[in-house]
This record gives C-alpha cells, structure tokens and sequence, in this order.
C-alpha cells in the first residue's frame, strides 16, 4: 500500500479513498524520512482527509481509469501538470530576459504552512521594455471557504464550503515600459474539488494603449490556429468569452481588444482531455506577443501618451479589484496577497473625466 501511494506521487488523495473502508495510522518517522514521499505534495493534514472521505459519502467519485485518481486527475497527472507549469514558467522568463536586454527576473519562493501548497513568485522591474514584469506559479491545496464554495456553486461545480481542494496554475502579466507596446497577461491553471472532478482554465489576452489593427489581427489568428487545431471551431467561443470576461460595467468599456477566455473546461466538445489544447496555449504565450513587443519597443512616445497609457493602467486594475474572479478568490483571506496583487501595474493615475477627444486616436481606443 505504502509504495503504491509513493508512487501515485500524493497522499492526502489516496487516503481519502481508502480510508472510507479501511482502518490505518501512518507513522510520523514514515512522514519525515527522507525520499519516502514527495515533500511538495505530501500534506499531513488529518483535516483534509477527513473532508474527502465526507465528500465521497456525498457520492464524489475517487475512483478512475489506469490509477488513482482525486476525482478529476490521477495523481501521476496532478504531477504532471505541476511539472509543466513549472517548465513553463522557466521558458518564459528566460525567453523575457533575453529580449529585455537589461530586465533581471528575481525569485520570491514561498510555502504555505502544513505543506498544503508553495509558489515561485518571479518578478522583474525597471527593464528596457517592461516597466513591470511578473511569472508566477502557485500549487496549492486547501478548503473552500464559504465564499469561495458560492462562487463556484452559481457557476454549476459540485462544491460546498469545506470541500478540500488542489490547484496549479501558471500566470503572468506584463505591463511595458511604453505606450506603444500593449501589456500582455495569460494564464493556465488546473483546480479540483477532492473526490470530485477537475477542470482547466486560462486564456491570453491583450491590452493596448494605442490600437495598432495589425497587431490585434496577428494576435488573435495566433490564438485562432491554436484553438482551431485541438478543437474545430472553437475559436469564436473563446474569443467572446474574453471580451465579454474583460468588461468593466461600471465604465460600459473593454478593457482590451482581447484574445482568448475559457473556465470551468473539464472536457472539448468531442468529450475529449482539454489538456493538450491548455497546454498549447501556454506554450504560445511568448510568441503570440513577443513579436509584437519587439517591433513597437523602440518607437518614439510623447509625454501625453505616457499620461494616456496610466490612466488606462487605472482602468486595468479597477477591473482586476472589481470583477476579476481569480483577483477575488485570492484576496479573501486564505491567499499570499502579494503574490496576488503582483499583477498591478507599478505606476498609476486616475484623472478626473480623462475622456478622450473624438477624431484622436485615445478615442479610438475607447471606442
């Protein structure tokens, strides 16, 4: 049993399965020894698996094919995908410093206490295209509060506060030093409910300060191709899930022109794993936006356009406190709230009824 659950790669899921039927104690000098268990995915926390087995007797499946599974993805698979957001990360910041030329990436390792989750938080500021640059990758599990059981709820997922969760995600945001060169977010992300199922969520998109048609064009077919490979078709769902996501209500205005927004994805239209699309996704971060960046980086800019771009930085992070799910869920209360507000822009301003003239091209922008 021991070397089964070793090698499944997690315990708190296994004994939640098992413990339904079977009478067991595991030995602290088991828990501690070294290369017994995975550190970064061993939680000893009695809390967690007694709300899986309470979940199971609700009828959450913890059974699956070929391996153990929390529900959604075996365990072998919940590594895996922590790998990958891993790799991922690695790549991006590499592929960012190179073509800053003079932005560095630091590193902010934290952990959550009682081994339930760490993240590397990856920052970089004051580069010669990005004024604000920031990777992060969070793997984490936990309990839903009440709050965070609601939300889920009104979206139709099975979850009720107390549930123990896991989540992984891979996120950045990019803010430029320049007007000219749009700010850049994206994110992968897989969450699950213990002894329920899991789903994927991500997207990629765009925000400008100055509309370059040729740019949102190249951008959105870069993530058209990608959508249409995995899923024929799928590319205007996406795309108005990302408009109608990154709307601020009380200014009746986008955020952005845009990309691609997709949550709660648990299978394609054709009933198939989501996770290779999720994962194409991801690796299409930086060339979906890196060419665009490298061709505007060195283009003049006046000081009212620099003026423009931090008022439209406001409008950025009003959505992000106001509407933004993943903003909310983390601020509220069992989040690291810096690793949350890592996505502000460094530099802001609010400028009383800062409404453009018609004919201007911060006009065009609005409309």
């Amino acid at each position: 049993y021991l070397e089964t659950m070793r090698a499944a790669g997690c315990l708190v899921p296994l004994l939640g399965v098992i413990a339904s039927t079977t009478a067991f104690t595991v030995s602290p000098s088991l828990a501690k020894s070294p290369g017994t268990l995975p550190p970064r995915l061993y939680a000893p926390a009695p809390a967690l698996i007694g709300l899986s087995l309470r979940r199971n007797a609700r009828g959450g499946h913890g059974g699956g094919r070929g391996g153990l599974r929390l529900g959604g993805l075996r365990c072998s698979e919940q590594g895996d995908w922590e790998q990958f957001v891993l790799e991922i990360q690695a790549k991006i910041i590499a592929q960012a410093e190179e073509a800053d030329g003079k932005g560095k990436f630091i590193e902010d390792r934290w952990e959550r206490p009682n081994n339930t989750g760490y993240g590397i938080t990856r920052v970089m500021e004051g580069g010669n295209i990005w004024e604000k640059a920031a990777c992060s990758v969070s793997v984490v599990r936990g309990v839903l509060s009440k709050e965070r059981a609601a939300a889920m709820s009104s979206r139709g997922r099975d979850a009720s506060e107390g549930d123990a969760y896991f989540a992984a995600a891979c996120s950045l945001v990019f803010h430029s030093a320049s007007p000219v060169v749009p700010t850049f977010r994206s994110d992968v992300r897989y969450f699950e409910v213990v002894g329920g199922d899991g789903w994927y969520g991500g997207g990629a998109d765009l925000t400008p300060y100055y509309l370059y048609d040729e740019d949102a064009t190249s951008f959105h077919q870069f993530y058209k191709d990608v959508c249409e490979k995995h899923e024929k078709g799928s590319f205007a769902k996406y795309k108005k899930w990302c408009d109608d996501y990154f709307y601020i209500p009380a200014r009746h205005e986008h955020r952005g022109v845009g990309g691609i927004f997709f949550d709660d994805l648990a299978a394609l239209s054709d009933g198939s794993s989501p996770v290779e699309f999720v994962k194409s996704v991801a690796e299409g971060f930086m060339p979906s936006y890196l060419p665009i960046a490298n061709k505007r980086k060195q283009q003049a800019f006046s000081s009212e356009q620099r003026d423009w771009q931090l008022i439209r930085r406001g409008r950025y992070l009003e959505f992000n406190l106001l509407y933004d799910r993943g903003v909310r869920f983390g601020l509220d209360g069992q989040g690291r709230t810096e690793s949350v507000m890592v996505s502000a822009p460094p530099l802001i301003a609010w400028k009383y009824r800062a409404e453009p003239e018609e004919g201007t091209e911060e006009h065009r922008l609005v409309e």
